[in-house]
């Protein structure tokens, strides 16, 4: 299969037909390069702020409220996206109001419509500590026609063991949407992305924001480079990047993946970092001794 990873910007709206039309294009643009599964970033959504207008867009809380009341055309949109395309789309993360407080959702679509939603699990201190963006309360994973996948969203991707239960429940693809303002911010989470995909011997897609953002506070700045990420292993990239885009520049990277690859490593590999996993936690049964 072909999985895109987008690096998207944030534009503002007028109107939401401005929003139908750029995602239509974004999403026609990699069906046409031949993409199976579609991957948007993290608060990608948050440029639908500007439907408010500029001082809607300019205040933290009033943003998220903003963009979530559009929520459900945003879903409905890409769900009939995905079923005229025949694709798979993670569609980029938003603000939903189940109670007081938000949390941070990507929603999974297939063919025949929705398949799941992701919350995002550990927030960063500008969520926690500043807007207010509460964690989802459990990992997912979920079974497609292009095999069992996980999504990791962000800081999500920064811990190894929320990754790791979603593979030891079958998921062979990471998606790890992501929004970040800074240079070191991008690498952490490239460096969690591609520290999974190591460990776990599997394909991991970063799909960030990228450029500026004038209108809206919480995503003013975004830096980085969407990529398709395996194991550097047998069968795989040396580098481990089957693909990236220049570092803000918007577009897609497309690659071509071969889910077998991925079983055929976690066999024959130059290591086996999947099967000797467990491993860790014989070698700490007895403790750790200092001195």
């Amino acid at each position: 299969m072909k999985i895109a990873a987008a690096a998207y910007p944030l534009d503002w709206f007028d109107s939401f037909a401005e929003v139908e039309a750029k995602l239509t294009d974004w999403v026609s643009r990699a069906a046409g390069q031949g993409a199976d599964l579609l991957v948007f970033p993290e608060y990608g959504a948050m440029e639908l702020a500007s439907l408010g207008g500029r001082a809607v867009a300019a205040d933290l809380e009033a943003a998220l409220h903003e963009v979530a009341r559009h929520g459900p055309a945003v879903e409905a949109l890409l769900t009939r996206l995905a079923a005229a395309e025949g694709v798979h789309i993670l569609g980029p993360s938003a603000p939903v109001f189940e109670g007081p407080r938000p949390v941070n959702r990507a929603v999974l679509h297939g063919p025949a419509g929705v398949i799941g939603h992701q919350d995002k699990l550990i927030m960063t201190r500008f969520e926690r500590e500043i807007w207010d963006v509460v964690p989802g309360s459990e990992a997912r994973v979920f079974d497609t026609a292009l095999g069992r996948i996980g999504i990791v969203i962000c800081y999500d991707s920064e811990f190894p063991l929320l990754a790791r239960a979603m593979v030891e429940k079958g998921a062979e693809i990471l998606l790890a949407p992501s929004c970040t303002d800074s240079l070191a911010g991008f690498t952490r989470v490239r460096v969690g992305a591609m520290a999974r995909a190591l460990e776990n011997q599997c394909v991991v897609v970063q799909a960030p924001t990228v450029g500026l953002c004038d209108f809206c506070p919480a995503v003013d700045e975004n830096v980085g480079r969407a990529a398709i990420y395996g194991p550097p292993d047998h069968g795989w990239p040396a580098s481990g990047i089957l693909v990236e885009t220049d570092l803000n520049v918007p577009g897609w990277a497309i690659a071509e993946v071969d889910m077998a690859a991925v079983a055929l490593v976690r066999q024959e590999g130059g290591v086996l970092n999947h099967a000797h996993w467990p491993e860790q936690a014989l070698r700490l049964a007895a403790g750790v001794t200092v001195g």
